[in-house]
C-alpha cells in the first residue's frame, strides 16, 4: 500500500512537471472550498492540494498522462458552477481539480441543420449570444441556473431544461474524449476522419458509446454535438393553478395525456405552493413570523391566495404557428375541464407580457398582489422557454440567508446553502402522490420547508426536483440539513424512487444499492479503461480499494 509520504511526493512530482507544461499561473496551489473558487452550497471538507486548468486539448492529454506516470487522481469540473449537487471531488484530501473553464471555443455551427460543436467552457449565455449574432435561427435549451454555467456539463450530466429539447442527452452526439491514457476518443461516425454525418446521427455504426462517459468517470469529454432548437414562429407560455392538494393526482393525468397527443411538447415545470412561494418571495419572511422556521403552510397559503396562486401550480410552453398554438390552448383548457378544480388558467405571449409591465403599479393596486415580481418572473421563465439563460433564478438560493438577495448574487461567496434531491417516477398520479407525502413528512421532521417541483420530461417519467434550502453561517445548519437529505434519499430509494443524477456527497448510493451484476460489469468496464484509477474515484461507481487488485485491462505507460 502507498505510503502517505509516497503519495506526497508524487503529487510533488506531477506538480513539476504540470508547472512546465502549462505555466506557473495555471497550476494553483493549495485551494480551499471556503475561497469561492471552487463552488460548495454543502459541507465539503476535502483540501484541494492543486488546480490545473489547461487551455487546450493537448495540454488535457498531457495533464492525464502525468497523472497516470505519478497515479494522482484528478477530479474534473467545467466551469464550477454545479450547485446544489457539489462541483468538489467526491471525497479525499490533497484532490487536483482539472478545471476546463478555458477550453472554451464553439468548433463548429452548422446554420442548416441546427448543430453546434463545443468544449466545456462555453457557457449557456456565451452560446446564446453567439446563435443571436449568427441570425438567431436556433435557441439552446437552457437550464435555470447561471449565465455562466457550462453546457457541456450539464448535458453530460444528463441535465434537463424547459422546451422540447428539454432531454439534453438526447440532443447529443459525437463526443470527443481524453481516456485515462492520454488518448483520444471520438464517438459515433466521428471514429472516421471523413465521415460526413458524424453531427446528425448519433448512434454511429457499432457498439454505442456515448453513454459510457455520461455521469461517468471513465473519461474526460473535451467536446460534443449539442443539436439546437429552431427558434419558434410564435410562443405563449400557459401557466395553470389547481384548487386542492390532491388535485396533484388529476394534474399529472392531464399532462400525460396532452403530452401524448402531441399538444404540449414541452417539459411542463409543476410546483407546490412553498415553491411558488419563494419565487415570488425569494428571502424568508423574518420580521413577519419573528424568525421563527420552518415556514408553516398556512402562511404560505395566505399570501399565495392573494395572486390567485393555490397549492400546485404548473407551467409550460406552446411553440408553432398562432393556429397550432391556439388548438393548443384549447385542448389544454378541455382536458382540464373535469379532471381538477382549475383555479386559474392563464396564456402570456410577449405583447400581453409588456402590457402587464406597463401596467404593473395599477394593477399591484387593485389586486394586492406582487405583479412587479410577478412579472420580472414571467419574463425570466419564457425566456427559458425560449433558450434565453438568465441570473434571475439565483435570487432563490438566499432563501434562508438573513442578510437577503444582495445586488450581484454570488452563492459560494454568501454561503448559501443548497442540496438538491432528483428522484424519478413514472407519470401517473399516484407515484406523484407519493412522492409529495415521503418529502413533506421527512422535511417536517428536520424543520426545512419542503421545495417541490415537479417535471414532465416525457410522456412516461416525471422527474421530482426537491430543493433543500439554509443558511451556511448558521452554526450547525450544514449538518442538520446533511442529516435531512440523507433520510430523504433514503426513503426515496426504500420507496423505489431513485434519482436521476446524484451530488459528490451522496455517490455511494450507486455502489450501495445496485445490483452485484451492475457493480461487477462497470468494474470491469472501469478497470479496463482506467486501470490505474486516477480519473475521479468514487464517482457513480464503486471505488476500489487501494490494496485491491484490478480485474482486467493493463497497467499502461
Amino acid at each position: 500500500m502507498t505510503s502517505p509520504h509516497q503519495c506526497a511526493r508524487s503529487i510533488d512530482q506531477a506538480t513539476d512537471e504540470w508547472t512546465r507544461l502549462l505555466g506557473q499561473s495555471h497550476v494553483l496551489r493549495d485551494r480551499e472550498p471556503a475561497d469561492g473558487t471552487l463552488g460548495h452550497t454543502f459541507s465539503h471538507d476535502a483540501r484541494i492540494a492543486l488546480e490545473l486548468t489547461p487551455g487546450t486539448v493537448t495540454e488535457v492529454r498531457e495533464c492525464v498522462r502525468i497523472a497516470a506516470r505519478y497515479r494522482v487522481p484528478l477530479y474534473t469540473v467545467s466551469t464550477g458552477r454545479n450547485w446544489g449537487y457539489g462541483t468538489l471531488p467526491a471525497g479525499g484530501d490533497d484532490c487536483v481539480v482539472l478545471r476546463l473553464s478555458r477550453l472554451d471555443r464553439i468548433r463548429e455551427y452548422d446554420p442548416e441543420l441546427g448543430t453546434v460543436s463545443l468544449e466545456p467552457g462555453v457557457s449557456q449565455g456565451r452560446l446564446a449570444a453567439f446563435l443571436e449574432a449568427e441570425g438567431d435561427q436556433y435557441r439552446l435549451d437552457v437550464t435555470g441556473s447561471s449565465r455562466d454555467c457550462s453546457v457541456l456539463g450539464n448535458y453530460i450530466e444528463r441535465g434537463f431544461g424547459h422546451s422540447p429539447y428539454a432531454d439534453h442527452f438526447a440532443q447529443v452526439c459525437a463526443l470527443e474524449v481524453v481516456t485515462a491514457d492520454g488518448e483520444l476518443l471520438h464517438t459515433g461516425f466521428g471514429r472516421f476522419d471523413n465521415a460526413r454525418a458524424k453531427d446528425a446521427y448519433r448512434w454511429g455504426v457499432g457498439p454505442y458509446l456515448d453513454g459510457l462517459f455520461s455521469q461517468s468517470n471513465l473519461g474526460i469529454v473535451t467536446a460534443m454535438t449539442v443539436w439546437l432548437m429552431p427558434k419558434p414562429e410564435y410562443f405563449q407560455y400557459f401557466h395553470v393553478t389547481v384548487a386542492r392538494e390532491e388535485d396533484l393526482h388529476g394534474c399529472v393525468t392531464a399532462l400525460r395525456e396532452l403530452r401524448r397527443r402531441g399538444f404540449v411538447r414541452s417539459a411542463v415545470h409543476i410546483g407546490n405552493a412553498f415553491k411558488i412561494y419563494s419565487a415570488l418571495n425569494p428571502t424568508f419572511p423574518w420580521q413577519e413570523t419573528g424568525g421563527r422556521t420552518p415556514l408553516s403552510r398556512e402562511y404560505v397559503d395566505g399570501v399565495l391566495k392573494r395572486s390567485g396562486a393555490g397549492p400546485w401550480s404548473f407551467s409550460g410552453g406552446l411553440y408553432g404557428t398562432r393556429a397550432q398554438v391556439a388548438l393548443s390552448r384549447r385542448e389544454i383548457r378541455r382536458t382540464f375541464r373535469g379532471k381538477v378544480q382549475v383555479r386559474q388558467i392563464r396564456f402570456f405571449d410577449d405583447r400581453r407580457l409588456a402590457l402587464m409591465e406597463r401596467l404593473a403599479g395599477p394593477l399591484t393596486f387593485l389586486s394586492r398582489a406582487p405583479v412587479r415580481r410577478i412579472t420580472e418572473l414571467l419574463r425570466a421563465l419564457m425566456g427559458i422557454k425560449t433558450g434565453v439563460p438568465t441570473d434571475a433564478m439565483l435570487k432563490t438560493l438566499y432563501w434562508r440567508q438573513a442578510g437577503g438577495v444582495p445586488g450581484e448574487p454570488d452563492p459560494d461567496r454568501d454561503r448559501c446553502g443548497l442540496l438538491w434531491c432528483a428522484p424519478v417516477a413514472p407519470l401517473k398520479g399516484d407515484h406523484a402522490l407519493e412522492l409529495n407525502t415521503i418529502v413533506k413528512e421527512v422535511f417536517g421532521r428536520h424543520g426545512f420547508e419542503p421545495m417541490i417541483s415537479m417535471t414532465v420530461i416525457s410522456e412516461r417519467a416525471l422527474d421530482c426536483i426537491v430543493a433543500l434550502h439554509y443558511d451556511r453561517g448558521v452554526p450547525g445548519e450544514d449538518s442538520r440539513a446533511l442529516d435531512c437529505h440523507r433520510e430523504l434519499l433514503d426513503a426515496l430509494t426504500n420507496a423505489g424512487y431513485y434519482p436521476y443524477r446524484l451530488g459528490s456527497h451522496e455517490m455511494e448510493h450507486v455502489s450501495r444499492n445496485s445490483s452485484a451484476a451492475w457493480n461487477r460489469t462497470i468494474t470491469r468496464i472501469g478497470d479496463a479503461l482506467d486501470p490505474k484509477g486516477i480519473l475521479a474515484p468514487g464517482r457513480y461507481r464503486p471505488e476500489r480499494a487501494a490494496s485491491e487488485p484490478a480485474t482486467g485491462g493493463t497497467e499502461g505507460t
